[in-house]
């Protein structure tokens, strides 16, 4: 456990309440692509003001569609330091890794500095940095994102090597399937609306992981948010789910 993880730990067993910011790109913004649920950052907002019962928490959700982890460094007073947190969440490298419509194209070693920036700024407010890889994307219907994985690998370098709370979604996004069409067209698990960008049922996948990294779980056990989060990733991994599926 990081040094992170144990003070993570303390302060959510602590009364004081705490500030957290999520940020990223579209998917941590959450529109369109849920077809009006919520998205994994409400998802969070109802286990830790709800279940968790920490009712002054405040949770703040300031992704920006098409954004790159440079822009976010670049805007970090806003993005991040005016908010003052307490926890500061990073999903970002679905568009870093495109080789289309970035010119310069970003290379991996520069997207990596970024990174380390941004733990370093986070750091240096006095907040804890979480780290997200982001999904695995369907390269057959985006061929342009086919660097995600090197991206993804970054992130899990810098969080390595600077000791930071890792959230790999992508890893876990990868166990589910290589991928679906537009539409989750014959695939039975449902995570994704179009080629990167999680449906609902993704959107559960990713608080289900988020919440895991970050010891929530272990603090709410019978949590009814991750209940019916698990459910609703079940179901869509397997349609036709018997009612007695175990779903934990």
């Amino acid at each position: 456990m990081t040094d992170d993880a144990s003070a993570l730990r303390e302060i959510i067993a602590s009364d004081a309440p705490l500030t957290w910011v999520m940020t990223g790109d579209s998917i941590t913004h959450g529109l369109i692509h849920t077809r009006g649920a919520r998205n994994y950052v409400d998802h969070l907002h109802e286990l830790i003001r709800g279940d968790l019962g920490r009712v002054q928490d405040v949770v703040i959700n300031t992704a920006i569609t098409g954004w790159r982890a440079d822009l976010i460094v670049e805007d970090f007073e806003r993005r991040v330091a005016e908010w003052r947190p307490d926890v500061v969440t990073l999903m970002i490298g679905t568009n870093d890794c495109t080789t289309v419509w970035l010119d310069p194209i970003i290379e991996v070693p520069a997207f990596e500095a970024s990174i380390a920036e941004f733990v370093r700024r986070v750091r240096k407010l006095g907040a804890i940095p979480v780290l997200q890889t982001p999904p695995a994307a369907d390269l057959l219907h985006a061929p342009d994102r086919e660097r995600i994985g090197e991206f993804a690998q970054a992130i899990r370098e810098v969080a390595e090597r600077e000791q930071v709370i890792l959230v790999d979604q992508y890893a876990r996004f990868a166990e589910y399937s290589s991928g679906t069409g537009p539409g989750n067209e014959g695939q039975p698990w449902g995570l994704l609306d179009d080629a990167f960008h999680p449906s609902a049922a993704g959107h559960a996948a990713l608080a289900l992981e988020l919440a895991r990294a970050l010891g929530l779980d272990a603090v709410v056990p019978q949590s009814r948010v991750l209940t019916d989060l698990s459910a609703r990733v079940a179901v869509a991994r397997h349609p036709h789910w018997p009612p007695e599926l175990d779903v934990s």
